[in-house]
């Protein structure tokens, strides 16, 4: 399949003018394909950025969650990537899943307000992209099933769970599983003119030291026609990945479908094609996702891998990290942006560049040498609110003097 883009005649063309609405109020919100994307993550699970606790009235919320859709607009940005689904619920009244815990402290406890719906609004009213980013699999954030509400769906279906390293997941080893949650994230396209569906880098879960994955039942059941139990899994995701790509542009027109992936692909040692990199994660082989096929066979619009790591760093580094992926989406409909670890910057913990407020000033300088990369983004929104020893603000004085 080829991108989903479509211009404003095109639109009108295909599907006539009073259903091309969608695809046209796109197509007018979105950036020209020459302005780069300037975005940031907002993270809702465990209360990463927002809201800053559960159980802060409707008011509260709302005023936290426009100030960051301000405070986008004050650093020159253009989109932002709400964190609407983290743990198979919904910051907004689904027809499929129970609100977020993250709202009032209780799953499934009405929120009194449409967080979704008002970050739409209002980012559009900013001139924003509202980009819904969505997690497929994972449950909760503990191994509990009977903490979860009393109506939620892994409770009705307790053999579409997995207990792995403390948390719950959905097994996408199920089709019926893979087509529940792709109907639960189709959902707040129905209902919402977002601008993406956007993914992260959680498909199978990153590997836990001693622990196993138990999806035995579901391999021998579904992965008869495969060499190994890896490359089945493989196979799943890349359905759920291609289902979804299918399934957006049915529902509503015009939305787009971004993945952002852990930053290595594979190791060169690993497999030719891979980075010169010697991760101890690799996408394909830990997190069995295919982001290089995904790119190379135009599944999805936008890849913003996570090159969370400073320049120079040996087993994964930014300057050698950022002419591979350009290499990847070269002659192929693929936007490239990369996720930026702003969340590093002045950490103690972190090597001694992250110490630096020019670090990242320096990786957009160096991406600007490659034609392929369209944009970055950043990691997380209560950083660029606090901008840690004035990083932002030397990005945003370096590279962002336009709006």
């Amino acid at each position: 399949m080829t991108r989903r883009s479509f211009t404003v005649a095109g639109a009108a063309a295909l599907f006539g003018a009073g259903l091309a609405g969608d695809a046209v109020a796109a197509e007018q919100r979105r950036r020209p394909r020459n302005t780069a994307f300037r975005g940031m993550w907002i993270a809702t699970v465990t209360n990463r950025d927002w809201p800053s606790a559960p159980g802060l009235s409707a008011e509260t919320q709302r005023a936290e969650l426009i100030a960051y859709l301000d405070e986008a607009v004050r650093r020159k940005l253009n989109a932002v990537i709400f964190q609407v689904r983290p743990t198979a619920d919904a910051l907004w009244p689904s027809d499929f899943e129970p609100w977020s815990s993250y709202l009032t402290g209780v799953q499934g406890q009405d929120p009194g307000w449409d967080p979704l719906g008002t970050a739409v609004r209002e980012a559009h009213r900013r001139g924003l992209e509202l980009h819904a980013w969505f997690n497929p699999y994972r449950v909760a954030t503990h191994a509990d099933p009977t903490r979860l509400s009393p109506g939620h769906p892994a409770r009705q279906h307790p053999d579409w769970l997995v207990t792995y390293g403390g948390k719950l997941y959905y097994n996408p080893g199920l089709p019926e599983v893979r087509d529940f949650v792709m109907r639960a994230m189709l959902d707040a396209v129905r209902k919402y003119p977002i601008d993406a569906v956007h993914w992260d880098d959680y498909f199978y879960p990153y590997p836990v030291a001693g622990q196993v994955f138990d999806d035995d039942a579901a391999f021998e059941r579904y992965g008869g026609a495969f060499a190994d139990r890896a490359a089945w899994r493989r196979d799943n995701t890349d359905q759920l990945v291609l289902g979804m790509a299918n399934a957006i542009p049915k529902v509503r027109r015009g939305v787009q479908f971004g993945i952002s992936p852990f930053g290595v692909w594979r190791n060169k040692a690993t497999d030719p094609l891979g980075s010169d990199t010697t991760a101890g994660v690799q996408t394909y082989d830990n997190l069995h996702a295919d982001v290089r096929k995904w790119v190379k066979r135009d599944w999805i619009d936008y890849v913003v891998p996570q090159l969370y790591w400073n320049i120079g760093f040996a087993p994964a580094d930014y300057a050698k990290l950022v002419p591979w992926w350009a290499d990847v989406v070269k002659g192929t409909d693929v936007d490239l942006y990369l996720g930026e670890a702003l969340y590093k910057v002045a950490d103690p913990a972190q090597p001694a560049p992250w110490q630096d407020p020019g670090e990242l000033s320096r990786h957009l300088t160096y991406a600007a040498g490659f034609k392929q990369v369209r944009g970055h983004v950043y990691f997380a929104a209560r950083e660029v609110v606090a901008d840690p020893i004035g990083a932002v603000t030397r990005v945003v004085e370096d590279h962002y003097t336009r709006r």
